[in-house]
């Protein structure tokens, strides 16, 4: 999904800034004429490396996309503390560095997007994804919070929850508990991320935005 978003961003004329633990994310970034960083989200310190970089490169933020895979997983009450702790970097607050390092970059230039990619799960949690369950449900608490502060500073940020995307396999019980009948594509949570950073969506704040085929009921 991050590869995607950072693709469809780029050919609606984004620069984009990317970062992943993987070597491969210099490889994107040289193929979107990007800037690209080997890191990882847990790091305040690359974080900062990030937007430094960013804006050594590009002079300006405008819209940050959080994405990063689950946490661990397992049995709930057999899941070791640490893996709750890591979860917590990895899901929360990776979101709340980004937000403390780049709102003060938004408010200088009088606008910004914060798209967080979360889970369906965050509001009907699920026995596979105990940690991304309950850590994401957080994220939305935050989400709403950071919403609320700084909507008049025209500084946005939504939650976007993917139901079962194609990123991942999908299995035929799976594909029954979705009333479309499908998975969805990476290329479509992109599609929907790029409106969600346009001016399309400027009245859009503080909102958890489903994309899951109709899976999981209204919030």
């Amino acid at each position: 999904m991050g590869a995607a978003c950072a693709r469809e961003l780029s050919h609606q004329g984004y620069k984009v800034a990317l970062m992943s633990r993987s070597e491969d994310i210099l490889d994107l970034a040289e193929e979107l004429g990007g800037l690209g960083i080997q890191g990882s989200v847990t790091d305040k310190n690359d974080l900062k490396k990030l937007v430094n970089a960013t804006l050594g490169k590009f002079g300006r933020i405008d819209a940050v996309i959080n994405n990063t895979g689950h946490p661990a997983k397992g049995d709930l009450l057999e899941i070791p503390e640490e893996d709750w702790y890591h979860g917590l970097n990895l899901v929360l607050l990776n979101v709340a560095k980004m937000a403390q390092l780049v709102t003060p970059i938004m408010q200088k230039q009088g606008r910004g997007v914060f798209i967080n990619i979360s889970t369906f799960a965050a509001y009907e949690p699920s026995a596979s994804f105990p940690v991304s369950s309950v850590l994401r449900a957080g994220l939305g608490s935050y989400m709403k919070l950071f919403a609320d502060r700084y909507a008049s500073d025209n500084i946005r940020m939504n939650n976007l929850l993917p139901g079962f995307i194609n990123s991942y396999e999908v299995d035929e019980l799976m594909l029954q508990s979705i009333p479309m009948k499908r998975a969805g594509t990476v290329d479509e949570v992109a599609k929907t991320v790029v409106f969600l950073v346009s001016d399309s969506a400027a009245y859009i704040t503080g909102q958890n935005i489903k994309i899951d085929g109709g899976l999981t009921r209204s919030v």
